[in-house]
């Protein structure tokens, strides 16, 4: 693969950068601002981002799993309290079942462990599930539905909150054809993909901050950053983001490039580096900031809620590392013997 963007790909990228840095809270007291999140809210509307994964006049996406971690990516970066990852997941099962598209989808019913989709009649929670009223759920024969999200949520992320759905919820049949089994398949592949470059943005974004704030901080009349110890914990984080974003490239270019089980093994591998280095660097800038590291005020904390989110999402190390082992007839190891999803953050 060429890991070389595209001059479509950098224009892409520059666009959500732009939107980003003008619209995303820069402290986290402008997270309650109603009135710039709005504006993000109706940028990131206008710009058919949410509809990369949709079907294309010859039924295919309009875009490739790269271009949707792109936006992924530089939407973490900067914190941008507004749905993604969902309503993308949302359009790319519905072109994937052939939907019609009367019926709108907001964001994704997942289980109540965040790993697979859910049946519409056991409910779940809805994720990335700002300003969402309804989201896709899986019937029992396989089928899609649409089930209503009751208001708003809450959650460990303080961007992104996520909605426990009851259920008894009513539903809506969206019809399509069943989902079989190699279209579930490179759809988890497509999200595992997009939690990995969420978690290669969110340790972007907490680098810079930390740079910045190591930079300006002095002791003893000199920058902290200039310090040995403070500039080798910077050069690991760094070496962290680095190898997870080579992997997450991968595994979106896989989603489309590879056959599905093999894609899934790229993204699951991705997923599980990515969530452990996330965790890892999220903990550096903590440290790094020294005592104000640890208070509300300080963006440091937000990033490390949304790095737990994500590492949910679609399954954590433990989980995606059972993938990969499967995968390759290794054996799949009970949780118990891997540490699970808790143990291996």
């Amino acid at each position: 693969m060429d890991v070389r963007f595209s001059a479509e790909q950098r224009a892409l990228r520059d666009s959500v950068v732009q939107v980003v840095d003008h619209h995303a809270a820069r402290t986290v007291a402008q997270l309650d601002d109603r009135e710039r999140a709005a504006k993000l809210e109706a940028a990131v509307a206008a710009a058919g981002w949410r509809e990369l994964r949709a079907a294309g006049d010859d039924g295919h996406p309009w875009a490739s799993a790269v271009e949707a971690g792109i936006v992924a990516e530089e939407l973490a970066r900067g914190l941008a309290d507004v749905s993604f990852i969902g309503p993308t997941l949302a359009a790319d099962l519905r072109r994937a079942t052939g939907a019609p598209a009367s019926i709108a989808f907001e964001t994704v019913l997942l289980t109540t462990d965040l790993a697979a989709p859910a049946s519409a009649e056991d409910g779940g929670v809805a994720v990335d599930a700002a300003n969402i009223a309804t989201a896709l759920a899986v019937a029992k024969d396989s089928t899609l539905g649409a089930v209503d999200v009751p208001g708003p949520g809450a959650g460990v992320d303080l961007t992104r909150p996520t909605v426990a759905v009851a259920p008894s919820t009513p539903t809506t049949v969206a019809g399509g054809t069943p989902l079989n089994g190699d279209a579930l398949t490179r759809w988890t592949a497509l999200g595992l993909a997009l939690t990995s470059a969420d978690l290669v943005g969110v340790m972007r974004g907490a680098i810079d901050l930390t740079v910045a704030y190591a930079n300006e901080r002095k002791q003893f009349g000199t920058p902290v950053g200039s310090f040995q110890a403070v500039q080798h914990l910077l050069a690991d984080a760094a070496v962290h983001m680095e190898g997870s974003r080579t992997a997450a490239l991968h595994a979106a270019w896989a989603v489309d490039a590879l056959a599905p089980d093999d894609a899934l093994a790229s993204a699951a591998a991705s997923k599980a580096y990515a969530a452990r280095a996330a965790r890892t660097v999220c903990e550096i800038a903590i440290q790094v900031h020294g005592g104000i590291g640890n208070t509300w005020e300080c963006l440091a904390h937000v990033y490390l809620r949304r790095a737990l989110l994500s590492t949910d999402l679609l399954g954590g190390i433990g989980t995606n590392l059972a993938r990969v082992l499967a995968h390759h007839d290794i054996g799949v190891l009970a949780h118990s013997d891997i540490g699970g999803d808790d143990g291996l953050r």
